[in-house]
């Protein structure tokens, strides 16, 4: 796999974290540098650790199934492309009821501003999330031998600058892009599983 196939994937993998990254900007009331750094490297870190983990785990059958690799890395990414356009069509709102036509302000609306915390209690479980699809593409990196230290570098410092930019357009542009980023990462994800089939 080259340089231009992994920064791909990696550019759709990042597409999770810069979906939460915007979603945590629309929050914040002034958007910092400091705030910004630590959401890209919560991101950028998971991202880098979870492939590693599914290339470790693989790496251990990936010879018995060699024969039937390229299908695997196929299904894998297709589905986790799949599972993102997907997502990206589900509006978030209250489970309970519809939000009033004058302004609403209860604090467990999903519509309301508040500023996210940015501690480990808030941050690690949104890190592992956005992370998880990174795990299932580590597996499919170990089936097709690719070299994993040069992969989870670029796939941990693009989700980490791509998140940082991602908290700065969401303190400044609006929750519009997060629908846009979820959608442009699931096609990314099946096109590359495409291309790996082909």
């Amino acid at each position: 796999m080259n340089f231009f196939e992994l920064f791909v994937i990696a550019v759709g993998l990042s597409m999770d974290a810069f979906a939460v990254a915007v979603t945590i900007g629309l929050t914040l009331k002034k958007s910092t540098l400091n705030k910004a750094l630590i959401v890209g490297l919560y991101f950028g870190l998971f991202q880098a650790i979870m492939p590693l983990i599914g290339y470790i785990v693989a790496a251990q059958f990936a010879g018995h199934v060699v024969r039937y690799s390229h299908w695997v890395v196929f299904a894998l990414l297709f589905f986790l492309g799949g599972k993102m356009i997907w997502g990206s069509f589900k509006k978030e709102k209250c489970p309970d009821r519809t939000c009033p036509t004058t302004a609403c302000t209860d604090r467990e609306c999903p519509n309301v501003r508040r500023e996210a915390a940015l501690t480990p209690k808030k941050m690690l479980p949104l890190a592992l999330a956005t992370s998880v699809d990174a795990l299932a593409v580590g597996v499919s990196f170990a089936f097709l031998y690719v070299s994993i230290v040069p992969a989870i570098s670029i796939i941990g410092a693009i989700t980490f600058a791509v998140s940082i930019l991602g908290v700065k357009i969401g303190c400044i542009f609006g929750s519009k892009l997060v629908f846009k980023a979820e959608l442009l990462g699931g096609i990314i994800l099946c096109l590359m599983g495409i291309w790996v089939l082909i």
